[in-house]
């Protein structure tokens, strides 16, 4: 027992209990998160009577309210006055409000309203959460352990698909998944409120706006930003738009498409495979240039919608190709997100932090608006415009590795890699 316990001990990296704890609250809220993401575009769909186009555009309405969260989560986890830890409270709180808003929708706008405010808990938590970390870590740590804290939201979500969709199964209460969700969040309060100092150490040498200004004026951060839209609009389209095409667009012998159990099975996969390959595709991929590592991320969401397209236009095996599309792009996803984090962190002056990562976390609300809205879109046309979205998603890689082909020969992003392999002992 003694032996296990050390080679776990070596497997796992040496980082600072906060980074773990955090992972942990983070695990409790993304629990209760996982019951809503994946069951709810099917709830408002095909029990309450909204359309696709409606739920996409509802869903997409919470990255407007998610823009003004994340905008301000980075200036509030810059500012002494308010600090990571408070930032990550408020945003806690709100996110249970909203979830209990879901609880009671029935109509377009009350649901409007609980992705409105669920936008804004997210916006606001994740600067905070993820400077947390980069406060916490060294530059050679920082991959790792943004892997860990990812490693806790994909447990979480893994935990929360299975979980729902044994309740669902049982009970067909989809509403007792949005009353969880809550309680989840409250949870994840009291895990900051508890267990999470204050880790802002810089003082604030500037106001918001000169913050801004200065976020704005750094060429390099904003060329990427537009290739980070591209992959959180895909991640989005996992989240949202496969299960309404694996749900309505596959010919199977004696439906339209896969029943709501096997589309659990299929997701938990999904995001089980997530959280056992994070740590060690984070690891593996230390060794090359944050660009490299996004390039080859952004040729299996690729690859991945790719196989999503054959699951919808087979005759036979729909189950298996769906599986290896999910597992491609998990792959896609634990190779994009470390990647994408400290790549922005290390573009980051310290004092900044909060507000380049609301840069990063920016991304994430233009594409969450993107990815459920033309989804949305695209599952509501005739089934020929279904099947060559895929395609098409899928050959919009080109831009993206175009993007990341300029700037991993950018001059400013070069130098600090060099000087982040120097401090790995690579160079």
């Amino acid at each position: 027992m003694k032996r296990l316990r050390n080679r776990i001990g070596q497997w796992l990296p040496d980082l600072d209990y906060r980074v773990w704890l955090l992972s942990m609250g983070r695990l409790l809220s993304q629990l209760g998160t996982g019951f809503t993401l994946f069951y709810a575009p099917i709830f408002f769909v095909n029990q309450v009577g909204l359309s696709a186009s409606a739920v996409g555009a509802g869903i997409g309405s919470g990255s407007i309210s998610g823009i003004v969260g994340r905008i301000m989560g980075g200036s509030m986890a810059d500012s002494p006055r308010w600090g990571r830890r408070k930032t990550l409270l408020i945003s806690a709180a709100i996110s249970a409000i909203a979830a209990l808003v879901f609880v009671v929708a029935t109509d377009l706008p009350t649901f409007v309203l609980g992705n409105l405010l669920m936008g804004l808990g997210v916006g606001l938590y994740w600067p905070p959460t993820e400077a947390v970390v980069a406060d916490l870590t060294s530059i050679e740590q920082r991959n790792e352990a943004f892997a860990i804290t990812r490693l806790g939201d994909s447990l979480g979500l893994g935990l929360g698909v299975v979980l729902g969709g044994a309740l669902i199964s049982g009970t067909g209460n989809y509403r007792a998944l949005f009353v969880i969700d809550g309680i989840s969040f409250i949870v994840f309060f009291g895990v900051i409120y508890w267990a999470i100092a204050e880790t802002l150490q810089a003082k604030q040498s500037h106001t918001v706006m000169q913050g801004w200004a200065a976020v704005l004026r750094d060429r390099v951060l904003l060329v990427y930003a537009i290739v980070n839209v591209l992959f959180t609009t895909y991640l989005a389209l996992v989240n949202s738009a496969i299960p309404l095409y694996f749900s309505n667009f596959l010919s199977l012998p004696n439906a339209k498409g896969f029943a709501a159990a096997t589309l659990s099975g299929l997701f938990a996969w999904h995001v089980g495979l997530t959280a056992l390959t994070q740590l060690p595709v984070a690891r593996t991929l230390t060794r090359f240039r944050y660009c490299q590592s996004l390039m080859l991320s952004i040729g299996l969401w690729g690859i991945g919608f790719g196989f999503v397209w054959l699951t919808g236009i087979t005759l036979t095996g729909h189950l298996g190709w769906a599986a290896v599309s999910l597992a491609v792009l998990a792959i896609a996803t634990v190779s994009y997100m470390p990647a994408a984090s400290a790549l922005v962190v290390s573009l980051a002056p310290v004092a900044l932090r909060g507000v380049y990562l609301s840069v990063n976390s920016l991304c994430w609300a233009v594409g969450y608006f993107i990815g459920p809205t033309i989804g949305g879109w695209a599952m509501d046309q005739p089934t020929p415009i279904a099947h060559g979205f895929w395609i098409a998603t899928a050959l919009s890689i080109i831009v993206g590795i175009g993007i990341l082909s300029y700037l991993d020969r950018s001059d400013r992003l070069a130098g600090r890699e060099s000087h982040t392999a120097r401090t790995r002992g690579d160079g």
